[in-house]
Order: C-alpha cells, then structure tokens, then sequence
C-alpha cells in the first residue's frame, strides 16, 4: 500500500519560514504531477503547488512568490518552502498525486501561523 507521510508543520510567527516534506513510500520518479494541496477547518481542500516530473511548477495565487515546490526523485520526496508566511496559511497541508486512475494522499501536516 502506498504511503505519503507530510512532515516539517508547526507554529511559526507571521513572516516566518516552514520546509515542509512529503515522503512516498514508493518510487516517484514515474509520477507526473505531485501535488501540495491545504484545508482549513470547516472550508475546502485547496490546492497550492504542483510540480511535474520535468520540473515545471505551478502555484496558487495567494501563495506565489512566496511557497517553491520541489522534488527529489532519488529520494522519493516532495518539499514545500513557505516563506513570509501570514495568518492566512494557517492549515492542514496534505500531499497528493494522481497515478493510473488513483489518487493519493498523505496524512496531512499541521501549520499554524500566529500574528
């Protein structure tokens, strides 16, 4: 069974930096698209960046400039570096990739960002 497990969540102050990971339990290297998606409590899952196994990124628009993806398929690994962070990234980040009609989720990784 395929495994995604998010790590790197905490508390952090408004401004601040967060790397957050997501280690898959199998090899990447032939995934397409790896996802970063996020959920605050009581509103809907949204997603904030993406990378494909070529490279190109992709980003949601309240997180541009600010949040990079990257991966690293010798590692089976997909990072999120959130940078000048505000209140308003405070939620649940979850990893996910779509694969041969499944889909794939991590756990999900706290991050909380006080003002």
């Amino acid at each position: 069974q395929v495994q995604l497990v998010e790590s790197g969540g905490g508390l952090v102050q408004a401004g601040g930096s967060l790397r957050l990971s997501c280690a898959v339990s199998e090899n990447i290297a032939s995934i397409n698209a790896m996802d970063w998606h996020r959920q605050v409590p009581g509103k809907q899952r949204e997603f904030v960046a993406r990378i494909t196994s070529s490279g190109l990124t992709n980003y949601a628009g309240s997180v541009k400039g600010r949040f990079t993806i990257s991966r690293d398929n010798a590692k089976n690994s997909v990072y999120l570096q959130m940078n000048s962070l505000n209140s308003e990234d405070t939620a649940v980040y979850y990893c996910r990739y779509y694969q041969l009609g499944n889909e794939f989720w991590g756990q999900g990784t706290h991050v909380t960002v006080s003002s």
